[in-house]
């Protein structure tokens, strides 16, 4: 079985030289140049006591349309070659979340969701197993982890509303998990090739570690073969947790796995 695992790319890609069986994708699918640098910026004049930047919902849907249609040009490039399996992350947006969007800056979005369930040979796998000629494949959405706001944003308390919905939500998909082949996942296990360094994080970011803490504890219950994560695009590299091997695949890293 040889499977094609792509981290982040983020609307980038190259050309298939070796054909796989499948396809995997670790979110991050389309370009989000100008959707990152309008949040680092609020980061940054927040962080500094200045007010809030309030951005027009043309940039909003500029922003929007950079992330979706860079994003339906590869998923058609590498479905066209094989079976697509896809998470999302913090770049893709769900159709209820499309849709509260579309609301808040009063323009027509269109879905991503809907447009990707329509196409051919792709499978959107968030909080789901899928299994591909016996190879047991999780799919864990990118969520806030609870953890992840008193460490980078301690004071928002709308945030941390959200990552407690979100926190239980991954929790309860991890904990009915158990084992499987390979854990596609956006953000690393905490700890682990988790550390920002990126030069455009606001600087109150660098040197913390933006893992997960919940995927950390599955890794070490369940011992899953293989973890593929992306997210902090420089720690990317390999690590072992125990028997696990986990795997940064950076932006657009990745490459082919033989597996039995």
């Amino acid at each position: 079985m040889k499977i094609l695992i792509v981290g982040d790319p983020h609307g980038s890609f190259k050309k298939v030289k070796e054909v796989p069986d499948v396809i995997l994708l670790t979110g991050d699918l389309g370009s989000s140049n100008l959707a990152r640098k309008m949040a680092f910026e609020n980061v940054e004049r927040k962080r500094n006591g200045l007010p809030k930047k309030e951005y027009s919902s043309i940039q909003k849907k500029r922003a929007f349309m950079e992330a979706y249609n860079s994003t339906i040009k590869l998923v058609k490039y590498f479905s066209s070659i094989a079976p697509v399996y896809i998470i999302y992350s913090n770049v893709e947006s769900s159709n209820a979340e499309t849709r509260k969007k579309s609301k808040e800056i009063k323009l027509p979005l269109p879905s991503l969701t809907d447009k990707l369930n329509s196409m051919k040979n792709v499978y959107i796998i968030n909080n789901k197993v899928a299994n591909f000629h016996g190879i047991k494949i999780g799919g864990l959405e990118y969520f806030v982890e609870t953890g992840w706001v008193k460490r980078f944003s301690p004071r928002n308390s709308k945030k941390m509303a959200g990552a407690k919905k979100e926190t239980d939500k991954a929790r309860k998909f991890l904990k009915n998990l158990g084992y499987v082949d390979l854990l596609l996942c956006h953000q690393p296990p905490y700890g682990i090739l988790d550390k920002v360094s990126f030069s455009s994080a606001p600087k109150s970011w660098i040197g913390k570690h933006a893992g997960s803490e919940l995927i950390l504890d599955y890794i070490k219950k369940c011992r899953p073969r293989y973890v593929f994560c992306g997210h902090i695009h420089e720690g990317r590299g390999e690590k072992k947790i125990g028997g696990t091997k986990v795997v940064n695949l950076g932006a657009g890293g990745g490459g082919i796995l033989d597996m039995e």
